[in-house]
């Protein structure tokens, strides 16, 4: 039976076609029916009342570890995707970094029959090499014909500079993009954080700037007579900036990504040996920090991802050395954007849901998702840009906690999420009248 959903006077963005106006948006049958002033409300079976909201093609995340198969005391497939909806988020892409690995079609066959029962849609990257262990490439054409959308050994660098050149040239043609984990080994081994004045106060190892930059300009100096799709991930350095910036300027097909904690903390967060704050890669100092803001802003970086990155109590409980890397970041992300970005002035609100939406899209190939258009998926976050909460535990979704931003007060919340025509995800502070899927 066909539902009609009409979500009424928000102020529509929609960085595709351009739309940025108060107006009224109807659903019917998963796809977008109508845009425009005044819809009718006769026929509809729920009405949302979005007066003071954003609507906005649905947030996608192309990068997210769902720990499934292999890590499940961490994360599922479907406890991550309650996740991504409490976020805002309708469409995330999973890292390979399971056991096994997503490196064989019958391990993405089994990402994309549990993705059936998700809450939001998931797509899977594929790993670049057998067993993400750097030695010898997958069969790239294969995977990708099995619906990878992207791949990585995410977690791992490719650190074999006659691999990476293979992987480039496998993946090349299959114009999906190559995302690089920016880490040479050799120069990590024994770090837990930035290396700086914190880390020599508190006697931890460092993690150097360059052991992100030498790997990035590696490959770019392999990728030119390529011509690959490279993005770089979770870009942490300014330096790193400096590099993507001056290849994008070349004309070179180089993308990168930032992560909200990159976005928003320095190295002082990991005071008192936090090992929430522990991430890979490290936060770095306040010039890092502005550095990627002012990359954000100069179209340097095009795309916002969060690494959400669930670990056990017990994987973080213990000595800073010894715990895991990683945060959650689906349920805060977009809080903490617009604090960085929005409220700082780097960018505008059509901009930022540009960088979530239209952007990640694109590296994954997964248009028409990340548009609000007739005909189009309805796929759809409502926003109240103005909603202020402070993060507790309640609010974090998935099976894990581990956040540095407990506690953290923060303005901008997505109000409803909507997949496919069905509500996923709704507060309070938006109205309904009539039945809705939840």
């Amino acid at each position: 039976m066909s539902e009609r959903t009409l979500i009424v006077g928000g102020r529509v963005i929609d960085p595709v076609s351009e739309r940025d106006e108060v107006c009224d948006v109807a659903l019917l049958d998963g796809e977008v029916a109508e845009i425009g002033s005044g819809l009718s409300r006769a026929g509809a079976d729920s009405v949302l009342e979005a007066e003071g909201c954003i609507v906005c093609p649905g947030l996608i995340d192309p990068h997210v570890h769902l720990r499934e198969p292999g890590g499940e005391h961490k994360e599922t497939i479907r406890s991550g995707s309650l996740a991504a909806v409490e976020g805002g988020f309708t469409t995330v892409c999973c890292m390979p970094n399971t056991t096994p690995a997503l490196d064989s079609p019958a391990v993405l066959a089994l990402v994309r029959e549990r993705g059936r029962s998700a809450a939001c849609r998931v797509f899977a990257v594929a790993a670049a090499t057998r067993g993400r262990l750097g030695e010898s490439p997958c069969d790239i054409a294969l995977l990708a014909q099995e619906g990878a959308v992207g791949f990585s050994d995410d977690g791992d660098v490719i650190a074999s500079a006659g691999v990476m050149r293979q992987v480039l040239t496998m993946v090349a043609p299959t114009d999906r993009a190559f995302m690089q984990h920016c880490q040479e080994p050799t120069l990590t081994s024994g770090a837990s954080m930035h290396a700086g004045a914190v880390s020599t106060r508190l006697g931890l190892g460092g993690w150097a700037r360059v052991a992100e930059e030498v790997i990035i300009e590696r490959d770019v100096r392999l990728n030119r007579d390529i011509g690959c799709r490279y993005h770089v991930q979770h870009v942490s350095s300014a330096g790193s900036v400096e590099i993507v910036r001056r290849a994008r300027g070349e004309g070179l097909p180089v993308t990168c990504e930032a992560s909200p904690h990159h976005l928003t903390l320095t190295d002082e967060a990991c005071e008192g040996f936090d090992t929430n704050a522990k991430m890979n890669p490290p936060v770095r100092e306040w010039a890092d920090v502005e550095a990627l803001r002012a990359g954000v802003a100069d179209g340097t970086i095009t795309v916002l991802a969060t690494d959400h990155a669930p670990h056990a109590k017990h994987e973080k409980d213990t000595d800073f050395e010894s715990a895991a890397f990683g945060i959650v970041g689906l349920e805060t992300a977009l809080g903490l954007y617009v604090e960085a970005l929005v409220a700082s002035g780097a960018v505008n609100w059509g901009r930022l849901i540009e960088l979530m939406t239209v952007e990640p899209a694109r590296l994954c190939n997964l248009e028409p998702l990340g548009s609000l258009r007739v005909g189009g998926p309805a796929d759809v976050t409502v926003i109240d840009p103005e909603m202020t909460w402070t993060v507790g535990e309640d609010d974090l979704k998935g099976k894990s906690a581990n956040s540095p931003f407990l506690g953290r007060s923060l303005t901008g919340r997505a109000v409803a999420t909507i997949v496919g025509g069905q509500v996923r995800m709704r507060r309070k502070r938006v109205g309904m009248a009539g039945s809705t899927s939840a």
